[in-house]
């Protein structure tokens, strides 16, 4: 995917400049090596590459060094090139310099992994590095990407204590900065920080810059600047070669972005006119390497040059040790562009086109595309970014490549159907369903009245459009739970898809199997995707079997067997933990689905912490809408310990991150939030819901609504008992009827045993109290098996009441005991914690007591006087005992167990 030859990134420290070496700092960087991260941030030209660069040419500690850009925010590219920088640190001392190929292929698989899921194999292999390193991220500010963030705040969380992180930015990163200042986990360098103090200044204007400035001029240029590192340097490169040093000083003034444009002014000046066309040329290229420039200016001996502009001190950063890629320094290129733009904008579109395909020809179609759209060559980029669409899918980078989609005039879009299809599928991936119907009827109008102005970039990709457009719209249908529509674009797709295209042939077959369970035949639906399951299983893919095990989970328990559910779940995560990938795509909805088969049973600690690994793996891949379905299972949790106002918060960020797909939503965030407010007596907000969803107690009832109706008979039955209002009981008795036949006729258990729990509460309500133990009775009579508990226990007081009159009765009293046992926990806001299964030794235990503190691992060895080897061993013990797997969750899950 990378092509080794054309491999820009920066993967050991910079060759050492000439530049101060500053104790000061040099001492804060040092102090930094005892904590997990240390910040550089500070505006354009403060010197912070320098500064690290030299630090670690002057230290004691390896490091690898990556410099970042704007395509690295796709994290497939971001993960891919961190994994080639902690190669070479591994090669150095070393360890397994083949350390994370595993995890390259992942990431080049048709489906990748979780980003956490890899990171976390990735931490593993890191864990076996025998000696302490640093990495260095320069450039952090070029990152905005969520998933890329996400990534690194889950490396900071579980960093190995041998690794230390440096972040150079210009601005600050989102990380949890107060959290890991407050737990002494990072140290920062400001602006304040980097400014040459006059000492500072005088060694570098006189000793490095060769200039012999006067202590009144070193003050006066230090003033002015404030100790600016780029100004400082600006103003040194304009005064060599000067005899009129002071009166230079005494004109140098005014703001930074003046003073930039006027020193760099001096500095083009004076270079010689081909110097200054090959500068102003090469400025629209983010790295240099001789061949590149030489097909962008026109030159043969670009490599020659680019020696000559280093060796001269002329804003050349090298980027490796071989003197083969360059940068521009920021400010400099910043000031090259803007200048180019100024006196020649109409050659800039050609510089463009050149660096375009040069890139192309190389094998970097990203840089490629990139550059052709900066050059306003739409065809030529359309065309790239068609033959992309593909390749991008199966490694799930839609996003970046619909962006890329996004800066090409709408009108070139509608003219290339693969384009167009492509374009509707990344956006039905991020939910944008209205954008998606556009695009994929613009494709249909070419393949009804195809003609010449048609245009087709990937001939393989026409040939299969019709089956393509049709699972698409079979995706559309089901999004919007339209379950003929879903069946009718299915059958056609599969009448269309080539028996060899396995993978969209599974696809749609998986979507049929969703629309069975969306119609509400959960029975159907099972068999349907268990016969699918045992023939990928026999195929020998995992992936779709993954997923389809994780399906048939979610309709176990929808139909009430909970403790099948349970197992289907454990079964999948094992199924996955079994691939050769460190993981598999889904594990996070698997983890939340099992976390909320132990709430419904009752087990509050283990909800929490499958929840809590959920969200800790997070997929960066949203398409399958993980991230709304484990709000709403944590806010279901945070009700269940009384947090109520604590559970619609969460349902908020549910609605935020909401994503439509073909899932059926069973459990919509509104109705959830409706039945919050009826809890909470807010009886106005509740029924607002109602008329603005139109539900109403006469409607026709159907699975994909089940959840709205029984949150409506929810709201009427709070209504009577705050009102006495007999038309509200009346509506809810008729349509929790209507809703029992229908769940019943279904074989959706759990919704039956709730209907009935709910009937009984109705019965209770008016004090019906012999129809209300009948009703609660066939409840129990089905709960009881699979263990349920919340179903009752959430419905508070009134339930409470019902279970001591059956206690009194006989009526199952084991179980109701038991229930009536839950219902004093429920006010608790954390669940009881178990003993361990396998307690820990003394040695671990004096491991885990070193543990809590800020000891890295060879210090902990030294303390106990063992090898660092048997220390790892021990805390991997720690780890399997304790049931988790990073050092802060190990000492959080000791506190709760009473151990430290």
């Amino acid at each position: 995917m990378f092509s080794p030859i054309l491999s820009t990134k920066l993967f050991v420290p910079p060759p050492r400049s000439r530049a101060v070496l500053r104790p000061r700092l040099v001492e804060r960087l040092n102090e930094g090596l005892r904590r997990k991260l240390t910040l550089i941030s500070a505006p354009v030209g403060f010197g912070k590459t320098t500064l690290v660069s030299e630090w670690i040419a002057d230290c004691d500690q390896p490091a690898a060094w990556l410099s970042l850009d704007e395509g690295d925010n796709d994290p497939v590219r971001f993960m891919a090139y961190l994994i080639a920088a902690l190669q070479t640190i591994a090669a150095r001392l070393s360890a397994d310099a083949a350390m994370g190929e595993g995890v390259l292929r992942a990431l080049q698989s048709p489906q990748s992994p979780p980003t956490e899921s890899l990171l976390t194999t990735l931490l593993n292999e890191i864990a076996a590095i025998p000696d302490d390193f640093a990495l260095v991220l320069d450039d952090y500010h070029m990152i905005n990407a969520e998933q890329v963030g996400s990534a690194l705040v889950f490396l900071l969380e579980h960093l190995p204590p041998q690794m230390h992180l440096i972040i150079a930015t210009r601005e600050d990163p989102g990380l949890p900065l107060a959290r890991l200042r407050a737990r002494d986990q990072m140290i920062d360098l400001r602006a304040a920080d980097l400014r040459f103090t006059p000492s500072e200044a005088a060694e570098f204007l006189n000793q490095v810059m060769g200039l012999d400035l006067s202590v009144e001029d070193i003050a006066a240029l230090e003033t002015r600047t404030e100790g600016w590192a780029a100004g400082l340097q600006l103003a040194a490169l304009s005064m060599q070669g000067r005899s009129d040093a002071a009166s230079f000083v005494q004109a140098f003034t005014g703001s930074h972005r003046f003073v930039l444009d006027y020193l760099v002014e001096e500095v083009l000046q004076r270079q010689p006119e081909p110097v200054r066309r090959f500068l102003l040329q090469t400025a629209i290229l983010d790295r240099l390497i001789g061949p590149l420039c030489d097909a962008v200016t026109g030159r043969e001996d670009s490599r020659v040059l680019l020696d000559a502009l280093e060796r001269a001190n002329l804003f050349v950063v090298p980027l490796d040790d071989q003197r083969r890629w360059y940068r521009y320094h920021h400010l400099f290129a910043d000031v090259l562009r803007s200048r180019i733009l100024e006196e020649q904008p109409d050659v800039v579109p050609s510089l463009h086109r050149r660096a375009s395909a040069w890139y192309e020809q190389n094998g970097l179609p990203a840089d490629a595309i990139r550059h052709a759209l900066a050059a306003g060559d739409f065809e030529r980029a359309a065309d790239m970014i068609e033959l992309a669409w593909s390749p991008m899918d199966l490694t799930m980078r839609s996003a970046t490549w619909v962006a890329w989609a996004r800066a090409l005039p709408d009108d070139l879009i509608r003219a290339r159907p693969v384009l167009s299809v492509g374009y509707a599928w990344a956006l039905l991936d991020s939910g944008e369903m209205d954008g998606s119907e556009a695009r994929l009827r613009d494709a249909e109008r070419w393949l009804d009245a195809p003609s010449n102005d048609m245009v087709v970039a990937d001939k393989e990709q026409f040939r299969s459009l019709p089956a393509t457009i049709a699972a698409a719209r079979t995706y559309r249908a089901l999004a919007f739970g339209d379950i003929p529509g879903t069946v009718k674009y299915a059958r056609q797709a599969l009448d269309r898809v080539p028996e060899e295209d396995y993978y969209r042939r599974v696809e749609v077959t998986i979507l049929l199997g969703l629309a069975q369970y969306a119609s509400g035949d959960l029975e159907s639906a099972s068999r349907f995707l268990t016969d699918l399951q045992a023939k990928t299983r026999k195929s020998g893919d995992v992936l779709p079997a993954v997923g389809i095990a994780f399906l048939l989970a979610e309709i176990k328990a929808a139909q009430g067997r909970l403790q099948e559910a349970g197992i289907a779940y454990q079964q999948a995560l094992q199924l996955a933990a079994d691939r050769s990938a460190p993981a598999a795509a889904g594990t996070t909805d698997l983890h939340r689905g099992l976390g909320e088969v132990y709430l419904e049973r009752g087990d509050l600690e283990a909800a929490a912490h499958h929840l809590q690994t959920s969200r800790s793996l997070g997929e960066p891949d949203v398409r399958n809408g993980w991230q709304h379905r484990l709000y709403i299972a944590e806010a279901r949790l945070q009700a269940a310990v009384g947090d109520v106002d604590g559970a619609l918060a969460l349902l908020d960020e549910a609605e935020r991150v909401y994503v439509r797909g073909p899932l059926p939503d069973v459990r919509p965030i509104a109705a959830a939030r409706a039945r919050f407010w009826a809890v909470q007596g807010r009886l106005t907000e509740a029924l607002g819901w109602a008329r603005e969803r139109e539900v109403t107690h006469d409607d026709d009832l159907s699975y994909l609504h089940e959840f709205e109706h029984i949150t409506l008979a929810r709201v009427f039955i709070a209504r009577y008992r705050r009102e006495r209002q007999d038309s509200a009981m009346h509506q809810a008795a008729s349509l929790l009827e209507r809703l029992l036949k229908a769940a019943e006729d279904g074989g959706r258990m759990g919704s039956v045993i709730e209907i009935l729990a709910l009937q009984a509460l109705a019965h209770e309500a008016q004090n019906d109290l012999l129809p209300a133990l009948a009703a609660l009775e066939r409840a129990l009579t089905l709960a009881e098996p699979e263990g349920y508990v919340r179903v009752f226990v959430n419905e508070g007081p009134p339930m409470a009441a019902l279970l001591r009159e059956a206690a009194k009765r006989g009526i199952f009293p084991n179980y109701v005991n038991r229930l009536r046992a839950a219902f004093g926990q429920a006010e608790r806001e954390t669940p009881p914690v178990s003993p361990l299964v396998e307690p820990l030794s003394d040695r671990e235990m004096e491991v885990l007591r070193l543990l809590g503190t800020e000891m890295s691992g060879p210090e902990i060895a030294r303390s106990l006087t063992v090898s660092l080897s048997t220390v790892r061993t021990h805390t991997q013990n720690i780890y399997t005992k304790l049931g988790v797997n990073n050092r802060r969750v190990a000492i959080r899950r000791a506190e709760e167990l009473g151990l430290l």
